[in-house]
C-alpha cells in the first residue's frame, strides 16, 4: 500500500514538473512554444518513418503531446499538446493524463502523434478526447534518440496513433485509460 501512494505521488510530481516549465509564461508564450514543440515532434516522426510524412498530406489534422510517465505495476502520465486542423488552421491546445496498470516498469518522456483520418474523428477527440487502451513491448531512448521507430495502433476510432520515446526505458505490458481535454487556459 505504501507502495502504491509513493508511486501516485510521484506521477504527481511528475506531472506537475511537466506543467512548471510553461507555469510562468504569458498565454502567447506558453502557445508559442507548444507549437515549436509541435513542429520538433512532426519531424522526429518523419525521421522515425518517412511513410508518416505521406500519412499527414493525406489527413485533415493531427495531434502531437509530449507526455512524461512513471510506472511500477501501476503507473501515470501526464503532458501538453496540440491538435492542428490543417483545413482551418486553427490549433487546439490541450493536456492529457494517463494511468495504467499491469506488468509494466519505466520512466519516460514520450511523443505522441495521432493522425486522424477524417474531419469528424478530429472533431470527436477535441470535443470528448477520450481514449482506452492496452499494450505491450520495449522502448528505450536517450538523448533524444528513441530506440525503434514509433509503431502505429488504432486505438482511436478513425485515426493512427504512433509514439517515440527520446528518453526513459517503458517495458512491458498494461491496460491503460488516457484522457485529453482542451487546455481552458490556452485556448
Amino acid at each position: 500500500m505504501k507502495l502504491l501512494k509513493l508511486l501516485a505521488a510521484g506521477v504527481a510530481m511528475l506531472a506537475l514538473a511537466s506543467g512548471s516549465a510553461l507555469a510562468e509564461s504569458t498565454k502567447a508564450e506558453k502557445q508559442a512554444e507548444l507549437r515549436k514543440v509541435s513542429n520538433a515532434t512532426l519531424q522526429d516522426f518523419y525521421k522515425a518513418d518517412p511513410k508518416i510524412k505521406g500519412q499527414l498530406a493525406k489527413a485533415p489534422g493531427y495531434a502531437t503531446f509530449t507526455t512524461y510517465g512513471l510506472s511500477f505495476l501501476i503507473g501515470g502520465a501526464g503532458g501538453k499538446g496540440l491538435v492542428h486542423d490543417k483545413k482551418s488552421g486553427k490549433n487546439t491546445f490541450m493536456d492529457m493524463a494517463q494511468a495504467s496498470a499491469g506488468v509494466q516498469i519505466g520512466a519516460s518522456q514520450s511523443r505522441i502523434l495521432i493522425v486522424f483520418k477524417n474531419s469528424q474523428a478530429m472533431k470527436k477527440f477535441v470535443d470528448e478526447g477520450w481514449e482506452f487502451g492496452g499494450g505491450g513491448g520495449v522502448q528505450a531512448g536517450a538523448g533524444g534518440k528513441s530506440v525503434g521507430p514509433g509503431q502505429g495502433e488504432n486505438l482511436i476510432s478513425d485515426a493512427m496513433y504512433y509514439t517515440l520515446t527520446p528518453n526513459g526505458l517503458q517495458a512491458g505490458g498494461a491496460v491503460a485509460g488516457t484522457k485529453f481535454w482542451k487546455d481552458k487556459d490556452l485556448n
